[in-house]
């Protein structure tokens, strides 16, 4: 029996809830075989698209007072909430229609970041909707934040991506467990905190593979599962003399984020997170796409990240 993190891409998710809970219910089908084989499953997810929803959703408290405004971290907050509801749900629909009885959780998780953390002085991760020139700039004088203007469509908040130190809710998650849970948290990087006398919310995002690692880490984990859109990393990606990358090891890994071959917006997170859980402990690190989940453990068409 292996203890093994799952991160999903919140893109895979769909965009709105009834696209969700369809796709969510084909996806967790994959994770049916492993926890029939007895491991100890912990899902982690992206919210990239959905938490740009929430925050929509609030987009005209700036022109009606009668809509409370609703900062990142509560935006967060709600999509661990939905997103965990429904993965819950599916999965737990599909473990029964097969057989098997499993308790399910979903923790709502808050990540330490460090308040002097350089990406606090340099936000450049755009969320939530588009605004006109006029109304960003209105917002930029009430509130202080940052609009720019992104992909030609109007102008967004771009904030900070930090790195995370610390998950406060860890120690839950194990009892989780240990009791026979598969646990569902870190979801969407988590909620970034600043960790003070008392705990204050960042405006910030983090990146959810590198929260993903962070917890396959302090879990002891045996395997850390990054699922995208393709089965394996590529060199050269998107060219005629691509290469798919098999078994590779943590200094090969290195070599290639320092000759350029992952994007930074792309593989590149996952392949610094896959390193970084090898590095801490003597585990795997896998990348692979959702449909070929079934294969991991085998490592048949995945890119696997190992320690000499």
């Amino acid at each position: 029996m292996s203890k093994l993190v799952i991160a999903f891409g919140g893109n895979a998710l769909g965009n709105n809830p009834k696209e969700q809970q369809a796709l969510i219910k084909k996806a967790v089908k994959n994770i049916v075989p492993l926890v029939a084989d007895g491991h100890e499953i912990i899902i982690s997810h992206g919210n990239g698209p959905q938490v740009g929803i929430i925050n929509l959703a609030f987009e005209d408290s700036y022109e009606n007072p009668d809509i409370p405004y609703m900062p990142l971290p509560e935006c967060t907050a709600m999509s661990q909430g939905y997103i965990g509801y429904h993965i819950q749900k599916g999965l737990r629909d599909v473990l029964e229609e097969n057989g098997i009885t499993k308790k399910i959780a979903t923790l709502v998780t808050q990540v330490v970041v460090d308040k002097n953390d350089p990406s606090f002085k340099h936000p450049s991760k755009p969320v939530g909707p588009f605004y006109s020139k006029k109304i960003a700039e209105k917002l930029m004088q009430e509130s202080g934040e940052i609009y720019i203007e992104d992909a030609g469509r109007g102008y967004r908040k771009v904030v900070a991506s930090p790195k995370p130190i610390e998950i406060i809710e860890i120690a839950t998650i194990k009892d989780l467990l240990n009791s026979g849970h598969i646990v569902i948290a870190g979801g969407g990087g988590g909620i970034p905190i600043y960790k003070q006398n008392e705990a204050k919310g960042a405006s910030a995002v983090i990146d959810k593979d590198l929260v993903a690692s962070l917890m396959a880490t302090n879990l002891k984990a045996d395997m850390l599962i990054i699922l995208t859109k393709v089965k394996q990393a590529e060199l050269n990606y998107g060219k005629e003399n691509a290469i798919k990358l098999g078994k590779i090891t943590l200094e090969e890994a290195q070599t290639y984020i320092n000759e350029g071959h992952f994007a930074a917006g792309s593989m590149l997170p996952k392949i610094q997170a896959a390193i970084n859980f090898v590095d801490e402990t003597n585990g795997r690190a896998i990348i692979t796409s959702l449909d070929n989940l079934q294969n991991v453990l085998i490592g048949k068409n995945v890119t696997e990240i190992y320690k000499k």
